[in-house]
């Protein structure tokens, strides 16, 4: 069982508009309301894999319950923690060939609420092989909230893939245990290490070298349509990936992490880690729908990458 966790979930809601008219009325016929955040776009990639999966974070209020609801629909299995704040919308305006978002920040937690989950995430612990943590940290936890959580996980020797950004990745970098897999894109990466970084292999095999990354297994860094760069222990690989039509490219990094978590606790090789964590990135993006990937196009696109040791 992987257990995926997404502690500033949404409701993720779409309007579809031929036109966005400014200071006026925008009438929408078609509205998708989706259970939001990283983490259930990954746990619904690995629920089409028939990978057996378990969804937590938290949750509040209405909205909170409708997350639920959607998931259930889905049958896919979640054990939420309840909190006294509501959980946010996310609305996406589909315009014109553009997408403009509202992102509302989302519910403040308490100390109690804090504590109460740590042990939640303990209880849960016991049921399963992996843990995939995404997303932003909601307001009121600590930045080393998530390096507590990757500390339970270290103390059951469970791995953990971890997909954030900014400081709350740099809180985790600098304590003592660390996740077995971060996935940072080429832009993370630059923004975490205070400096542009270039694309060509030498630069990034100096910067994964950083001691900032030190006991940090698998290094996974996303270049966008041009492939993937990753550092395991002392191996460093290139991933180059096919040119594909893209429909939505949204949520093709948490399809990224499904397919690295997978590989994980598969104990699958270096190259099919990195082939099936790719080929899931690019079927997400051929999709209209985020966290969505049609798995019966699955070989053809995973006999396309290429992965060389460099």
């Amino acid at each position: 069982m992987i257990l995926t966790l997404t502690l500033n979930p949404s409701v993720d809601i779409s309007y579809p508009l031929e036109t966005l008219t400014l200071d006026d009325v925008n009438r929408v016929e078609e509205v998708s309301k989706t259970a939001g955040g990283k983490g259930l776009n990954v746990t619904r990639v690995l629920s089409q894999l028939k990978e057996p999966v378990l969804a937590s974070g938290f949750i509040g209020g209405e909205l909170g319950q409708l997350i639920a609801r959607k998931l259930d629909d889905a049958d896919v299995y979640h054990a939420f923690y309840n909190i006294k704040g509501e959980t946010r919308n996310c609305i996406a305006i589909l315009h014109e060939g553009q997408q403009t978002e509202i992102l509302e920040q989302g519910p403040t937690i308490d100390a109690d609420e804090a504590r109460g989950f740590i042990h939640h995430v303990d209880e849960l612990l016991t049921k399963v092989q992996a843990v995939a943590i995404s997303g932003s940290l909601p307001k009121g936890l600590s930045q080393d909230y998530y390096a507590q959580i990757i500390q339970l996980c270290q103390q059951r020797q469970i791995p953990v893939v971890l997909d954030c950004s900014g400081s709350a990745l740099l809180a985790v970098l600098k304590q003592q245990y660390k996740p077995t897999v971060i996935k940072p894109n080429i832009s993370e990466l630059s923004q975490l290490l205070g400096q542009q970084i270039q694309e060509d292999i030498e630069s990034l095999k100096t910067v994964l070298a950083n001691p900032l990354f030190d006991g940090i297994e698998w290094i996974i860094v996303s270049l966008g349509a041009n492939g993937a760069f990753a550092k395991h222990n002392e191996q460093y690989y290139r991933v180059s990936i096919p040119k594909i039509n893209v429909l939505n490219p949204v949520g093709s990094g948490d399809s990224t992490v499904a397919g690295i978590t997978s590989a994980v606790v598969n104990h699958e090789n270096d190259q099919t880690l990195l082939k099936k964590a790719n080929t899931l990135g690019m079927l997400n993006a051929q999709e209209a729908q985020t966290g969505y990937v049609n798995v019966s196009n699955y070989q053809n696109l995973f006999n396309q990458i290429e992965v060389l040791e460099v």
